[in-house]
Parts: C-alpha cells; sequence; structure tokens
C-alpha cells in the first residue's frame, strides 16, 4: 500500500514552524479525488477534530473551498485535503485511509495517539 507524506505548506512559501506527518494511502487519495471530480473547482475535503462524539473526540470531514494559510495542506493523485492547526496535535503520525468492506465505505484514521476508540471508529480519545 502506498502512501504519500507531505508537509505544512502555505500560500506565502514561508517555511512552516513545525514539520507535522500525516500519511493518505493511495486508495484514500483515489477516493478524495473522486469525491472532488464531483464538485466545483477549487473544492478541497477539509479533516478535523471535534469535541464530542462517544469517546471524546470524533473526526469531521467536509467539502470546503477555502484554505487557510497555516492548513496544513495534502495532496496526492489528484486530491486536496485539509487540516487545520486546532487539529493537527491529534493527528500527528496518523494515516488516512479508505475502507470498502462488508461493512461498508469509509475514511478510517489509523491514528497512533488514540489511546481509545468507538467500534464505529468515528469517535476516540487521547
Amino acid at each position: 500500500m502506498a502512501s504519500a507524506t507531505q508537509q505544512a505548506t502555505s500560500s506565502d512559501a514561508t517555511p512552516p514552524t513545525a514539520q507535522i506527518s500525516v500519511t493518505v494511502t493511495e486508495r484514500a487519495a483515489l477516493r478524495v479525488a473522486k469525491i472532488l471530480a464531483g464538485e466545483a473547482d477549487g473544492k478541497s475535503l477539509r479533516i478535523s477534530v471535534d469535541g464530542g462524539g462517544c469517546s471524546g473526540f470524533s473526526y469531521k470531514y467536509d467539502l470546503v473551498d477555502d484554505m487557510t494559510e497555516d492548513d496544513l495542506v495534502l495532496k496526492r493523485d489528484g486530491a486536496t485535503i485539509l487540516i487545520d492547526q486546532v487539529s493537527l496535535p491529534f493527528l500527528e503520525g496518523s494515516e488516512i485511509d479508505f475502507v470498502d468492506d462488508l461493512m461498508g465505505q469509509s475514511f478510517q484514521i489509523n491514528n497512533p495517539n488514540a489511546t481509545a476508540s468507538c467500534g464505529c471508529g468515528t469517535s476516540f480519545s487521547i
């Protein structure tokens, strides 16, 4: 399974203050690219971490037009994924994957920072 690690980038080409590592599998990138192909130009998938969920934090996925200067921008195979600065510490070292199995299709985040997660995989605790 191929994956790509991207470093934080900003629109003004200023070097990032921290090197954050998040990987995106080929399956996830291809699925994001397929979703974005049906949207208006300039859309990206934003992944963020919100308080709540049965384990304390939950992953949130949104299609957005806007990118902030301090977003981590992950680009691979035609996909653009954004992660905001508040969510980055929770996702450090994570792998974003897409799974298609008997239980259904979903994005899954393999997060080494999570100490527990719910059965459906959408919420976690640290």
